[in-house]
């Protein structure tokens, strides 16, 4: 690992840890329980939210380790212009808004203002752009790593980003009381 990947695994660890944190900390103060969180989503589909949700985050794993472990930073082009670099921004902008996502939802569910909502979909719909943008950087990157998990990474993010944008961004959005 060189300097770069070493700051880029220091981002997701903090971040995950500010990620993971703040889950626990809004399901433990929720009063209410989790199915607050939920927002306006059905009954019914929430097996299947669950079971995507299980497949964002392993779609994920395979970004990062391939991320980490399979490209040589120094030889990346992204966008015919871009660096490795580009991977530090758009995984903080994952990291911190998805950070915030639950705590900004525990107050609205006891406040239901309009501030607070307006904030938790900003919030969703940077987390879905820069997932976007991540699947769009593993697909541009130059050059191409062989091997499965280049294929795992870019079908993961892109899954991820379909999670992140569609599901989240879209349909929690527009079902949230």
């Amino acid at each position: 690992m060189n300097i770069q990947q070493v700051g880029l695994l220091v981002l997701m660890v903090i971040g995950g840890i500010a990620v993971l944190g703040s889950y626990v900390f809004g399901v433990k103060n929720q009063a209410g329980g989790t199915s607050l969180l939920w927002g306006g989503i059905p009954q019914a589909i929430r097996p299947v939210y669950t079971v995507s949700m299980l497949v964002a985050a392993t779609g994920y794993f395979f970004v990062i380790y391939h991320v980490l472990f399979n490209l040589q930073p120094s030889a990346v082009k992204i966008f015919e212009s871009l660096d490795y670099n580009v991977f530090f921004v758009v995984l903080a902008l994952i990291l911190i808004p998805s950070a915030l996502w639950m705590p900004l939802t525990s107050v609205y569910v006891k406040s239901r203002s309009t501030t607070l909502k307006f904030s938790i979909r900003i919030v969703l719909a940077v987390v879905g752009i820069a997932s976007i943008a991540m699947a769009w950087a593993l697909i541009t990157l130059q050059p191409q790593s062989e091997g499965v998990f280049r294929y795992l990474a870019i079908y993961g993010s892109i899954y991820f980003a379909f999670h992140t944008a569609v599901l989240d961004g879209v349909v929690w959005s527009v079902l949230m009381p």
